[in-house]
């Protein structure tokens, strides 16, 4: 059987799950998960593979409507994506309604010849006569939709029919990435990652889409213990109150939380040392964008 290779574009709507899809596809956690809508912001190629195949997954930012520059560059990213994949993963939430965000998706999905699976997520949320008349509403949106597949990100449910249909529509290729790589971002970009979504998980009202997280220095000291050094950076000094908490109780309990997961996917005990700067509306500057590590959405958006 000849080996088949290709690229996969996620896209939908804030919140409908593609992180933890692709976290549960991979076996591990790499993506960061949060009910916060823009949780995702940079274009990210997760790689999964097998005797058969190797399906390259590019976890999108949720297509919005832009209120800044980062916005806007987030959301030319998920479009133009559309156009440079083999296969087009359309996640939707099945325990929502169908609303403007999820028709303006599928009206850029018509303009494209991709294949495009739609995906109903938190299939396990609803019940079978809710799940019969969002795919009939679908299908009356999206006639060209090459299958349907109902699933559960959360549990894994139904995702071995998801993988066989798409391993099914790639064409012959190569092996583009080593066996044993999963994502094609460096730790130190998890890393700032996984700080950035206990801030998500802690705080709330403006405080997470104003946040930026940048790993100053991150090297190994003695018995074995990795040092990191990150800034946490927003755009108010009422933000940086809310982040440093009452006598640093918040920044403590970012850094507890962010810890764990930091010295599980780096398999060593870590210092973490947490820093908060105030960097006045940097998510409508481009050097500010520059700065904090978001330079393709600036190229990618224009």
């Amino acid at each position: 059987m000849a080996f088949r290779s290709g690229f996969v574009a996620v896209i939908g709507r804030p919140n409908v799950g593609k992180s933890t899809l692709l976290n549960t596809l991979l076996g591990e956690k790499f993506l960061i998960v949060s009910d916060k809508p823009q949780t995702t912001r940079n274009r990210i190629r997760c790689i999964l593979t097998t005797p058969e195949a190797q399906v390259v997954f590019i976890d999108t930012p949720g297509i919005h409507q832009a209120k800044s520059l980062l916005g806007a560059g987030m959301v030319q990213v998920a479009l133009n994506t559309l156009q440079e994949v083999d296969a087009i993963l359309f996640l939707v939430d099945a325990s929502a309604e169908l609303g403007a965000g999820d028709r303006y998706i599928a009206s850029q999905l018509a303009q494209v010849n991709t294949p495009v699976f739609l995906v109903l997520n938190k299939i396990d949320l609803v019940d079978a006569r809710q799940v019969a008349r969002l795919e009939t509403e679908w299908q009356g949106l999206l006639p060209q939709v090459r299958a349907v597949a109902h699933v559960s990100a959360l549990t894994g449910y139904n995702l071995d029919f998801l993988r066989e249909q798409l391993v099914a529509v790639l064409p012959e290729g190569p092996q583009y990435y080593p066996d044993d790589m999963v994502i094609d971002q460096p730790e130190r970009f998890v890393v700032a990652e996984l700080i950035r979504e206990k801030i998500l998980h802690l705080t709330h009202e403006e405080v997470p889409h104003a946040v930026a997280v940048v790993i100053d220095e991150m090297k190994e000291r003695e018995n074995d213990v990795v040092y990191v050094r990150a800034t946490i950076y927003v755009e108010r000094e009422s933000q940086k109150g809310i982040i440093i908490g009452k006598r640093g109780s918040m920044l403590k309990a970012i850094g507890e939380a962010a810890r764990t997961d930091i010295e599980s996917l780096l398999g060593s005990s870590i210092f973490l040392d947490l820093w908060v700067k105030t960097r006045k509306d940097w998510r409508n500057q481009q050097s500010g964008l520059r700065q904090l590590g978001y330079e393709e959405l600036i190229q990618r958006g224009r």
